[in-house]
């Protein structure tokens, strides 16, 4: 059977519009992939950057102190300045240089007392600067207390003792010695006193870790 002219071109119109239809689809079908992936790269670019600028919880952090902090003065609450003494190196890449600003807060001062009585500190971490923008974290405290002289300071009580009690004797028999003996403990426990106060301090320039106990991000 042969196809009248008008029809044939009718099928022709028919198969090339459903052809251009196709081809418009493979085309919009090619668009869409190729506009996917790009969207997927940029998001992976910036999963990267956020992974990249990212303080994972347990990363370590050595800082050196810009002043000393000594808990004679030192206040609960203060805050504290350094710089990293190493850089801060996250998934083998760096994201802050040895030599950037760390802020810290003293979270525990105490003054020392008399003899069993030395000074305390506590030291934290509050933010390390990242590309120039300052990156708040927690991180593990840092402890130091005064050094104890109990055996010292008993030993300088009982020496001043026996010596008043050895002057006391021999100025004046059995009730001298007793008078003696008071005299002298009261005199070495002056000097422990005056002398004992041992207050808890952390020298400029000193070295301190810190580990961090959350992850942290750049805002």
């Amino acid at each position: 059977m042969e196809l009248s002219e008008q029809d044939a071109e009718a099928d022709f119109a028919y198969c090339d519009g459903k052809s251009l239809t196709l081809s418009i689809d493979l085309l919009i079908s090619l668009g869409e992939a190729m506009l996917g992936k790009k969207i997927a790269s940029v998001l992976l670019l910036l999963v990267t950057a956020a992974v990249a600028d990212t303080i994972p919880s347990g990363a370590e952090l050595t800082v050196r102190l810009d002043s000393a902090i000594n808990s004679r003065t030192a206040k609960t609450g203060q805050t504290f300045h350094g710089t990293l003494a190493r850089s801060l190196v996250v998934n083998g890449k760096s994201i802050a240089d040895a030599g950037a600003p760390v802020k810290g807060k003293v979270t525990h001062a105490k003054s020392s007392g008399r003899l069993h009585d030395p000074g305390e500190l506590t030291l934290r971490l509050t933010s390390v600067e990242i590309h120039g923008t300052a990156v708040a974290i927690s991180t593990t405290a840092y402890r130091t207390k005064g050094k104890s002289h109990t055996k010292g300071n008993v030993e300088k009580i009982g020496g001043g003792a026996a010596a008043g009690a050895l002057i006391g004797g021999l100025a004046g028999g059995g009730k001298g010695a007793l008078i003696g003996t008071a005299a002298g403990a009261g005199a070495g426990t002056g000097v422990a006193a005056a002398t004992g106060k041992e207050e808890a301090s952390v020298p400029a320039e000193t070295a301190l870790s810190f580990t961090t106990t959350a992850a942290a991000t750049m805002k």
